[in-house]
């Protein structure tokens, strides 16, 4: 469970400095959350690896869902659009995530089978 926290909380520091570098290109003084929130993702993502995450898993999660989420919080903040397109393929990058994780699942259950 600890894991999952630390990668939520990686993928949300990711999208905090992600936004915050678009806003500071008008406010020079976003780019300090910029930093934080970069330093502070990876810093998080490290310890949901450190927890037991599978790097194939918590990279693509984290990758995919700061992507996604990343879009659709431009469109609300900054007003840029999401096309039919852009949709689509928001929703393609959070199924692969989704057979990544389920993937994992599956080997990991065989690995245990194996050992026992």
């Amino acid at each position: 469970m600890k894991k999952w926290l630390f990668l939520v909380g990686a993928i949300l520091l990711e999208v905090t400095g992600s936004l915050s570098l678009k806003g500071a290109l008008d406010a020079p003084g976003l780019y300090a959350p910029v930093v934080i929130g970069y330093i502070s993702s990876f810093l998080a993502l490290f310890m949901s690896l450190r927890n037991g995450m599978a790097l194939g898993v918590g990279y693509g999660i984290w990758g995919a869902s700061g992507v996604a989420l990343t879009a659709i919080m431009s469109m609300v903040i900054y007003g840029e659009p999401i096309t039919l397109l852009m949709g689509i393929g928001i929703i393609v990058v959070m199924a692969g995530v989704l057979l990544v994780e389920l993937g994992s699942q599956a080997a990991q259950k065989k690995e245990e089978e194996a050992s026992a």
